[in-house]
């Protein structure tokens, strides 16, 4: 039964993988699509290319966090089943509602409030929930101030060139900031279920020696007991799934990111996915698994606001904002619901 329940994780887990692909599809395409650099067929393809290939480019920092966000010997598969779930069911309530949340606090929420109903507060490690929460704030407002930087030094680099051939330019430049948060995108996000999948590998093998769990299931540590190694099937999986669901597209949640915040040029497009891509990345070396939904609204904002302040569409972005905040504390709630419901049926 406990292998059986492995498999499943597994499996639920890439399916997360898969639905935060078309959930977040929107947040690397949106304004490439908006400024008609690329066709939404077309977009979702670079996209996805970028997101498989994040995995050559990016270290484990993120999946480390993430697996370590609980205490692993003191949690059950039922516990991380439980978390996975409660995560998928509103990661995919808010695609229906085309509101962009975050799945990564999404998936942070149920694997905390599963553990919390299985062993108390105790179970979860604070300060890393803390840090990851925190960014609930950070990194919208750090995308904002990043991109209006970057679109103020564009404007005066660029503010004797012909306007014509600037935009063109910048229609170019697309391409190559829209890559680049693809590849921040796969990075951060198909670690995140990497980190479940690790933790699950974790809690089924727990105990045995390192010679006794078979190689596809062997994790290697680091001097500092931080994740260094997981088995490459984990890896090319987790990218591969968030690929594939950014193939089958997210054209509702496209519709608010590219259009309702604010109307966006390439000039913009390229200032917004630019700063975006630069937090991305920058977070991903300190292993802060932020929200690329969070990333990329506060830089469309950021963009924004250089060409007035009523240019955003506040009241838009205050109701994403209370999605924002409700997503930890909702997933939590119905990951313990989850879990007593396993507990009830004495499932596993």
């Amino acid at each position: 039964m406990s292998f059986t329940l492995l498999i499943v994780i597994i499996t639920l887990a890439l399916l997360f993988d898969f639905i935060n692909g078309f959930h977040d599809a929107a947040n690397s395409i949106a304004t490439v699509v908006s400024t008609k650099v690329l066709t939404p067929l077309q977009a979702v393809i670079w996209a996805a290319f970028f997101n498989f290939i994040a995995y050559l480019v990016f270290h484990l920092n993120i999946a480390n966090t993430i697996a370590k966000t609980v205490n692993t010997g003191a949690i059950s598969l039922q516990v991380i089943l439980a978390g996975i779930i409660a995560a998928i069911l509103w990661n995919l309530l808010t695609w229906y509602l085309g509101i962009p949340s975050s799945s990564s606090h999404t998936l942070v929420g149920g694997f905390a409030g599963a553990a919390i109903a299985h062993a108390g507060f105790s179970v979860v490690h604070a300060d890393k929930i803390i840090k990851i929460a925190s960014f609930i704030f950070i990194a919208p407002i750090l995308g904002m101030f990043m991109s209006y930087v970057l679109s103020i030094m564009f404007l005066w680099m660029f503010r004797n060139m012909n306007p014509f051939k600037l935009e063109k330019f910048f229609k170019w430049g697309q391409l190559l900031s829209s890559a680049g948060f693809s590849l921040g995108h796969g990075g951060n996000d198909a670690q995140k279920v990497m980190g479940i999948i690790s933790a699950a590998l974790i809690v089924y093998f727990g105990g045995q020696h390192f010679d006794q769990i078979p190689q596809w299931a062997q994790i290697t540590y680091n001097a500092k007991g931080g994740i260094q190694q997981i088995p490459l099937w984990v890896v090319l999986g987790c990218h591969a799934a968030i690929g594939l669901g950014t193939l089958s597209g997210g054209w509702r949640i496209v519709k608010t990111m590219g259009s309702k915040i604010t109307k966006l040029t390439p000039f913009e497009g390229v200032a917004a996915e630019g700063a975006g891509a630069i937090m991305l990345f920058g977070t991903e070396a300190f292993g802060i698994p932020v929200s690329t939904t969070h990333t990329i609204t506060g830089a469309i904002m950021g963009v924004g606001i250089t060409k007035r302040i009523t240019a955003v569409k506040w009241g838009v972005t205050i109701n994403l904002l209370y999605a924002w905040i409700l997503t930890i504390p909702v997933s939590m709630l119905l990951a313990a619901l989850i879990y007593r419901i396993f507990t009830l049926l004495n499932f596993g």
